[in-house]
């Protein structure tokens, strides 16, 4: 099995010709532009991955983790730009990542090979007034029986590593909702396998993750 990891929303990156668009640059510093921790995450856990991409554009430019279709592909700052010029944010930076995980992937299971897709988020420890109670998410399709089995195995991997954390399944989001492991699952129904890890941001400083965590799931997917 090939272990493909991503990480869709791992900075806050603007390009300079958009900087206009946002002139409310303190959005650009909080979980709304970015996932905290997951940068570091995915560059700790990089040596276990056959392929890796991640990307670094801030989702309040263009959202990689949805489809064309959404309604929140483009944020409250980028949804009013001309259509001309969300085409060209879609084949700068949005359509050469999402094509570049899609072929890796398709490479692999010509191959004959299953592949693993790893995508690495983090969500806000309170939201909407209300403490979500997980360490640990992992979102998955419960109709597709691998995916199902495998997050259960990693469960009990990651709590054999931390028996205190709190790992949930399709918490704080479901696995079947819009996302890139969504698509994907569309366009390699057989030899694909997408599971989201959902990392609660209390373990991170700015865009660090707390170092016994990222051992923690190092570990886990290493047993």
């Amino acid at each position: 099995m090939k272990l493909v990891l991503t990480c869709e929303h791992g900075g806050n990156d603007i390009p300079d010709n958009y900087n206009k668009q946002f002139n409310n640059k303190a959005v650009l510093k909080t979980h709304r532009a970015y996932d905290l921790g997951t940068l570091d995450v995915f560059q700790y856990l990089k040596p276990l991955s056959d392929a890796s991409f991640y990307n670094t554009t801030s989702r309040l430019l263009v959202e990689l983790n949805r489809s064309l279709h959404h309604k929140n592909l483009f944020s409250e700052f980028t949804k009013n730009v001309s259509k001309d010029e969300k085409t060209k944010i879609l084949k700068q930076y949005y359509l050469p990542y999402r094509i570049a995980v899609e072929n890796n992937i398709k490479s692999y299971t010509e191959n004959g090979e299953t592949v693993l897709h790893l995508s690495i988020h983090s969500f806000t420890p309170i939201f909407n007034g209300e403490e979500r109670h997980c360490d640990i998410g992992l979102l998955y399709d419960s109709t597709k029986k691998q995916e199902q089995q495998y997050c259960k195995q990693l469960k009990t991997d990651l709590l054999k590593q931390d028996s205190n954390l709190n790992v949930r399944f399709n918490y704080p989001y479901l696995g079947k909702a819009d996302g890139f492991t969504t698509y994907l699952r569309k366009q390699f129904p057989n030899n694909y396998l997408g599971v989201e890890i959902e990392l609660n941001q209390k373990f991170a400083k700015q865009n660090s993750m707390d170092s016994k965590l990222k051992q923690t799931v190092y570990n886990a997917l290493d047993y």
